[in-house]
């Protein structure tokens, strides 16, 4: 009875990386899938008709809603990984928008997230950084101020 729940135990625990590597390389390749299809909307407006234009604009939007509906199974299997410590902050909870100019004590060094590639958020460009605000997460330019994407309700 013992041997058959050490081996059990043994079996869990080496599925379980394997199944969030699996989920890692699906969402990699829908951002894979995004780019090809953006790569394809440039050369239909470059080259193609309104209706290619159309088709390929209809690629994009696909791909993309592909990979929401992805990451959104992956957080909701890995809900532990999203749950969040206590935040203080001394300024008041506010909800910010993409393209809204941001103070620069709200990107502060002690609001930004370090460990982004756990949560599976895309790498942030050069002078980007992904900080927290309460519960949600901006991706913010650090040398403007702006919010480039604002993640709502990402920590559970």
């Amino acid at each position: 009875m013992k041997t058959k729940l050490l081996i059990a135990a043994v079996i869990a625990s080496t599925l379980t990386p394997m199944a969030a590597q699996a989920q890692t390389r699906e969402l990699q390749r829908d951002r894979q899938d995004i780019r090809e299809e953006k790569r394809d909307l440039r050369e239909a407006r470059r080259y193609g008709d309104r209706r290619d234009v159309r088709n390929e604009r209809r690629d994009v939007r696909d791909a993309r809603q592909e990979y929401r509906e992805d990451w959104r199974e992956y957080r909701q299997k890995n809900r532990r990984a999203f749950q969040a410590t206590r935040f203080d902050a001394p300024f008041r909870y506010r909800s910010f928008n993409d393209g809204v100019t941001i103070g620069a004590n709200y990107y502060a060094p002690r609001y930004r997230v370090g460990n982004y590639q756990n949560y599976r958020l895309p790498n942030p460009g050069r002078l980007q950084t992904y900080v927290r605000h309460y519960n949600d997460v901006l991706l913010v330019n650090t040398r403007t101020g702006r919010v480039i994407r604002a993640y709502r309700g990402f920590y559970l």
